[in-house]
């Protein structure tokens, strides 16, 4: 009898923890990482209008949506695997490590892009006119040194400049630090920080900001075109369980990418609202109309990344389609 009442108590924990860890996933609750700069424009829009929420009310929940600031590819992608956040926003670079790493286990794919952004690696040192004229006495600053989309992007410049055996030269003189910190360093100058390459915002207003600052780099050069270079991805197994919370979240993405094309200003000052930044309206909206800049969820010109980090060994895997590594609903007539 005491065996039996054991083994009843064991079923029964075991069924009350199921029971919570399907309750800490139920249909309705979401929870986002995003960093810094207004390449999360889509989140701060769905964020400040609710939009997952309108959707997730249309599907027939009521949703629980918490929004996360997080700093770095390696901070997100740990946050994911540990189950800390449902959805992860960073670089396509860190997607492609987290993609690679839990192919077969945990399936982690994008889940759409946030838009097509050209990033600039700026330096406020006369001296250096391409990554060619860095030397060991400067520091390049970026988000997660190896991991980062900034940092592939380097890496592949690297590679063509250097060949692929040289691919990861200026990691040794790469520093992590967050985009604001890089930022007031290139403008004030006078720091070790030499370089930062960054994202809009903050790559604009080290032009704007200091008179030395130049684009050493643009990642659009790097990467033949226009590219999506942020993303969102998330767990296979959060996107099956929850169906209706997903399509709602997706949804909710394109609304908002929508309602930035056609209300510009309107979306510059939600920026301002969400984030709290003290960014220069004006050169948010400056931003926004650049017509190298592209609000849309369909990634765009990823597949390059890929292959160069696997023809490199960053990743075992070797992506062959944009459909490897973005869930299918992601993926449209023109993604690539």
């Amino acid at each position: 009898m005491k065996a039996i009442t054991r083994r009843a108590a064991a079923i029964a924990t075991a069924l009350g923890l199921a029971t919570a860890s399907l309750a800490a996933h139920a249909e309705g609750q979401i929870r986002i990482a995003q960093q810094f700069g207004i390449v999360y424009l889509l989140l701060n829009v769905a964020q400040e209008q609710k939009l997952i929420e309108k959707h997730a009310k249309a599907a027939g929940i009521d949703a629980k949506v918490e929004f996360l600031q997080l700093s770095g590819g390696s901070a997100v992608n740990d946050a994911l695997l540990s189950g800390s956040i449902d959805i992860g926003g960073a670089g396509v670079g860190p997607l492609f490590t987290l993609w690679d790493r839990t192919k077969g286990r945990q399936n982690v794919k994008g889940v759409a892009s946030l838009g097509n952004f050209p990033y600039y690696l700026v330096t406020n040192n006369p001296n250096v006119k391409s990554i060619a004229d860095f030397s060991e006495k400067d520091r390049i600053a970026l988000p997660a040194v190896g991991v980062s989309v900034q940092s592939r992007v380097l890496q592949m410049a690297s590679a063509k400049l250097w060949g692929d055996k040289e691919f990861a030269k200026l990691d040794k003189i790469s520093v992590a630090l967050p985009h604001p910190d890089a930022a007031a360093a290139i403008i004030k100058g006078g720091t070790e920080i030499s370089g930062h390459f960054g994202n809009p915002p903050f790559q604009e207003q080290e032009l704007a900001g200091n008179p030395n600052a130049r684009i050493v780099l643009n990642s659009y050069d790097v990467l033949g075109g226009p590219a999506s270079a942020t993303v969102l991805y998330a767990t296979e197994k959060f996107r099956a369980e929850n169906p209706k919370t997903y399509k709602a979240f997706v949804a909710a993405l394109d609304e908002a990418a929508e309602f930035v094309r056609a209300k510009p200003e309107q979306a510059a000052d939600i920026y301002l609202k969400v984030s709290g930044a003290k960014t220069d309206r004006a050169l948010l909206l400056k931003i926004i109309r650049n017509p190298e800049v592209q609000f849309k969820t369909e990634p765009q010109n990823t597949l390059v990344l890929g292959q160069f980090m696997h023809r490199v060994g960053a990743i075992k895997n070797q992506p062959q389609s944009v459909k490897d590594y973005f869930f299918d609903d992601a993926v449209g007539a023109q993604a690539n």
